[in-house]
């Protein structure tokens, strides 16, 4: 029962940072938005129907059923089809965009207000500015979490304190990777070293990371190498001899390295049968932004790469292929991880901690190169109608051109129309995909 109130509450924890990250999101649509004099009608999080609202001064503010998304309604977002015309207004929700015709509604939100209130009136630098908050908004909670993470919790790193010796010596192409009886114990275990032990040299020489003492071990097989371990607060000295026995290669990054036909390579080396205990090691606050910009690199990949990532995840939902677990991911998908972290008794609390505020700050992250898609309905789809108008207008003055006026981002509505079919279409096929081919952690 615990682990299933442990797992929910994950899951609670994730949909309220999700709520709490979009919501923030619009607030980086609407300060700006005010700042620059654009009529907000409504600031709303969530979907559906209003269950809670209240009004400041001309604009609305509300917590609508389903808390998975949120819009602020901006005055004036389209411009009027020609000179005389009325404006139109719009929101930076995806739905409500699509449901309103910029050629045939009035503009509702501009009755009894100054059209220079409008939203398209505004000079391109302002536009941006408000269109780009929200993502920019995003960007600067994933740095925040990033922080959190990194400066608060750490990250685990090897240590020089061992944290677990084999039994037995087992070749790594062995069919069987439990101890059998009669195997022979593993060096360590004979020469008396324990779990807990910190390694602080061997045969003079002292260890400061572990690939040292790695190192040391793998290049000698059948040499006795003295040991002297931190144990209890007093240094152990301890005799091994490293035997001789297949091991898979690892890359450069720790990975076990594959031949050409993706068959793990072995090699024999020393093996001694130890293996490090993790540590959380706080990092410096200069290792927050390289973090940030590795994640921003690995969502843009993804997005690049969408089209055919997505039809991968069809093929692994509908049939026997395994998913990607560097793929893709919808909210259910999120919500399952988020349980499965929380519901993990035995890993330390700190640890769950850290790992739903990375979860939180990956999610921001993602959120932020998304938005920035040149496409309609997505932030970015705006900037892009903005900077278009601003190139438009230079062109035309260069030579002498009469100004073309703001560009009638409503004539992209049936691109909008296209493009949030597709999202919702991704949204269905995630969610499909997180319930019957989950992506674990376990």
């Amino acid at each position: 029962m615990e682990s299933v109130l442990l797992y929910v509450l994950g899951i609670l924890i994730v949909l309220v940072g999700l709520a709490l990250s979009i919501g923030l999101h619009e607030v980086g649509h609407l300060l700006p938005a005010k700042k620059f004099g654009v009529r907000v009608s409504q600031y709303m999080i969530g979907f559906g129907p209003t269950v809670l609202s209240f009004r400041r001064g001309e604009t609305q503010y509300g917590i609508k059923a389903l808390p998975l998304g949120g819009y602020i309604s901006m005055a004036g977002m389209f411009p009027p089809r020609r000179p005389g015309g009325r404006s139109r207004t719009a929101t930076t929700s995806i739905f409500d965009t699509l449901v309103q015709d910029a050629r045939q509604l009035s503009a509702d939100t501009l009755v009894d207000v100054d059209e220079s209130r409008a939203f398209y009136r505004l000079p391109v630098p302002k536009r941006i500015i408000i269109m780009l908050g929200g993502p920019v908004m995003n960007l600067l909670l994933g740095v925040l979490l990033y922080a959190i993470v990194l400066c608060g919790f750490g990250i685990p790193q090897l240590s020089t304190t061992i944290g677990r010796v084999n039994e037995c010596v087992i070749p790594a192409s062995s069919s069987s990777q439990e101890c059998a009886p009669g195997d022979a114990a593993s060096p360590a275990l004979a020469a008396g070293i324990e779990p807990g032990d910190r390694i602080v040299s061997i045969d003079g020489q002292a260890i400061e990371e572990w690939t040292q003492a790695t190192e040391i071990i793998r290049e000698s097989p059948g040499e006795e190498l003295t040991f002297v371990v931190e144990r209890g607060g007093s240094d152990v000295t301890l005799r091994a001899v490293p035997l001789l026995s297949e091991r898979y290669a690892t890359t450069a990054t720790g990975e076990i390295a594959e031949d050409a036909d993706g068959n793990p390579i072995t090699e024999e080396v020393g093996f001694l049968g130890i293996g490090p205990a993790t540590v959380n090691v706080q990092q410096p606050v200069t290792a927050v932004l390289p973090a940030v910009g590795d994640n921003v690199v690995r969502v843009v990949q993804i997005v690049i790469t969408l089209p055919q990532r997505l039809v991968d995840i069809a093929i692994a939902a509908f049939g026997p292929e395994e998913r990607d677990p560097n793929g893709p991911i919808g909210v259910v998908g999120i919500g399952r991880i988020a349980g499965e972290v929380t519901s993990l008794s035995a890993a330390p609390v700190a640890d769950r901690a850290a790992t739903l505020v990375q979860l939180l700050a990956s999610l921001n992250i993602a959120l932020f190169v998304f938005n920035l898609i040149p496409l309609l309905p997505l932030d970015g789809g705006h900037v892009a109608g903005a900077l278009w108008e601003a190139i438009r207008r230079k062109f035309a003055a260069l030579r002498g051109k009469p100004d073309p006026g703001p560009v009638d981002t409503a004539r992209f509505i049936p691109v909008t129309l296209v493009v949030s079919i597709i999202l919702a279409g991704m949204t269905l096929l995630l969610a499909y995909a997180d319930i019957v081919k989950p992506i674990s952690i376990l």
